[in-house]
């Protein structure tokens, strides 16, 4: 395929979504069937380009890495041929000069590179079952569901896909409001609560994210006359910088870093979530639909992971060096521990594995911070993994939920025997979710075990994060094994519900259509995950060069630090 085509590609997996969104909005609830059928039309079609898009891109990516030092995006739209910059300007400053030599502006600056292609593919595929499982559980309002769900794709694309950092940040922001009328208008009982929660912390934390964005921009413009808003240029700029022989230079950088660092951390740590600022997630996950559930764990709190890896990283590395590493790290132990003991004191299913998340995102930060390629390799993949196993936990938790209308683990008891099929893909996701050899979680857990058991880490960091990681993997299994062996193991024990809503049948076709696919996909990652590793290789290798840059600049002041105690000794 040509190299344009591929490159509207990436045009049409974002447009499509948002022009269906408006398509179902304007059909109105009383054509409630054609608007389902739309929107699975919509998210297969997308599916399908997003395949192809991935197909194409993997297979560049896969290419022999050069020694490159900032990220270089393929298929960028807007670009010449076999350009990796963009031409379209979306607002002209009429000030300043880009690093590219033309006047500065904010640029729809889109493209594909091996942080973002899986998740960009997971987004897309996480949406078929999102459609699927909404099919009978959602009666009122059915045009705007899912016009505010495909709005939600679209936003959640936009966010992986952008290059310019002031796209990254509308896209970031806009991600929140599609799901907060999702939680609001068709979550449980105290979904108002629930959403309202959800918006006021991830917005308070973006407004702080977004000025240490544009703190970075305008550092980054006073030192080196350069305007710019593209973040591989940003990091080209900063790498730079910090490569200068000049203690005042140096100084003046790693207080920027400092504050850019802490403002970047405030609002993707709440969009991870971090402890302590995790709050929000467990009422926000009971209470939203299943879909709402699905994409929530699944794609959106990976923005924050994606933050982290796409901005904190490269363009703050120093700080990340010194103030990130022993403060994320602990943080994620902590919430490792405590998201772990939480799920397994809960009586209700969906709050256990909302808990959960908190644990598995918290192994994710250990694997990025590690500041190696193998541990971001790790983290990386579990992001990737996190979205299908813990996709797939709220996917049957929601089909229980229908032929029950209870999630209290009390209440159940021996449904194997009852429900076979529901309870055979309630064991593989499990299993999946805690890391068995051959399924998706095992891979990630060993690569991120790896890298920050390396002791390029400071020899008592990489201990400690390496057992509390090894730990959080045997409390993964301890409280998923126990709601296994309390709902579906033992004797049987059914809640009671209404006999005017027909006996309770297993999974039925769409039910299975919509959980065989993530299965296959934990299934393929687990036996042969080279692909993925392939793609991602080439600029995870720029981030962990950039953070190997970062020792070594803080080796080499060390002797500088420890100098004048030492002199101040011999003088005594």
């Amino acid at each position: 395929m040509p190299v344009e085509s591929v490159r509207n590609l990436i045009i049409a997996i974002l447009a499509i979504p948002a022009i269906a969104a408006m398509l179902v909005a304007a059909l109105g609830s009383r054509r409630a069937m054609a608007v389902r059928w739309i929107s699975l039309g919509t998210v297969v079609a997308n599916l399908f380009l997003t395949g192809i898009l991935v197909t194409h891109a993997a297979e560049l990516l896969r290419s022999p890495a050069k020694e490159i030092g900032t990220f270089r995006p393929e298929f960028v739209p807007g670009g010449k041929s076999g350009g990796h910059t963009t031409s379209w300007d979306l607002l002209s400053l009429g000030v300043g000069v880009s690093n590219s030599g033309r006047p500065a502006a904010i640029q729809f600056y889109l493209g594909l590179d091996g942080l973002n292609i899986w998740l960009v593919a997971l987004t897309s595929f996480l949406m078929l079952p999102s459609v699927l499982v909404s099919w009978n559980s959602v009666k009122e309002r059915v045009s705007e569901y899912y016009a505010w769900l495909l709005a939600l794709q679209s936003a959640m694309l936009g966010v992986f896909l952008a290059f310019d950092i002031i796209v990254f940040y509308v896209f970031f922001e806009l991600t929140l409001i599609p799901l907060f009328f999702l939680i609001g208008i068709w979550g449980g009982p105290a979904r108002r609560e629930a959403a309202r929660k959800f918006f006021l912390y991830t917005f308070a934390g973006s407004l702080i994210t977004l000025l240490g964005m544009i703190g970075l921009i305008v550092a980054v413009y006073e030192r080196t006359s350069i305007l710019t808003f593209a973040i591989p240029e940003l990091v080209e700029l900063v790498q730079s910088q910090l490569a200068v022989q000049n203690a005042e230079v140096a100084a003046w950088w790693r207080d920027v870093e400092l504050y850019v660092f802490l403002a970047l951390f405030v609002g993707f740590a709440i969009k991870v979530p971090l402890f302590p600022l995790h709050t929000w997630l467990p009422l926000a996950h009971v209470e939203a639909p299943t879909a709402g559930s699905v994409l929530l764990a699944g794609v959106l709190l990976k923005l924050g992971t994606y933050g982290f890896l796409r901005l904190c990283l490269p363009l703050t590395p120093d700080a990340v060096l010194s103030v990130g590493v022993p403060l994320i790290g602990s943080l994620a132990v902590i919430g490792i521990f405590y998201g772990s003991f939480c799920a397994y004191a809960q009586n209700d299913i969906k709050k256990m594995v909302a808990y959960s998340s908190v644990a598995h995102l918290g192994f994710c930060m250990l694997g990025l911070f590690a500041l190696n390629a193998t541990g971001i390799a790790g983290g990386l993949m579990q992001m990737i993994n996190h979205g299908l196993s813990t996709g797939g936990l709220f996917l049957i938790v929601g089909m229980l939920y229908e032929r029950y209308h209870t999630r209290t683990i009390a209440d159940y008891g021996g449904l194997g025997a009852r429900l076979k099929i529901l309870s055979l893909a309630m064991v593989f996701i499990c299993l999946s979710s805690v890391g068995i050899p051959f399924l998706n979680g095992f891979i990630g857990e060993m690569l991120v075990l790896a890298g920050v058991m390396d002791r390029q880490v400071s020899r008592g960091w990489s201990i400690l994060f390496g057992v509390s990681g090894a730990a959080g993997i045997v409390l993964g299994a301890w409280y998923l094994f126990t709601m296994l062996k309390n709902v579906f193991f033992g004797p049987l024990k059914e809640p009671h519900h209404d006999p005017n809503d027909g006996p309770v049948f297993d999974l039925d076709l769409r039910e299975q259509a919509t959980l065989i696919p993530v299965g296959i996909c934990c299934l393929i990652i687990g036996i042969y995950p080279q692909p993925l590793l392939d793609s991602t290789k080439r600029d995870i290798g720029v981030v962990s060069r950039i953070c190997d840059r970062a020792r070594e600049r803080a080796a080499n002041s060390l002797p500088a630090v420890t100098q004048r105690p030492n002199a101040e000794i011999e003088n005594r």
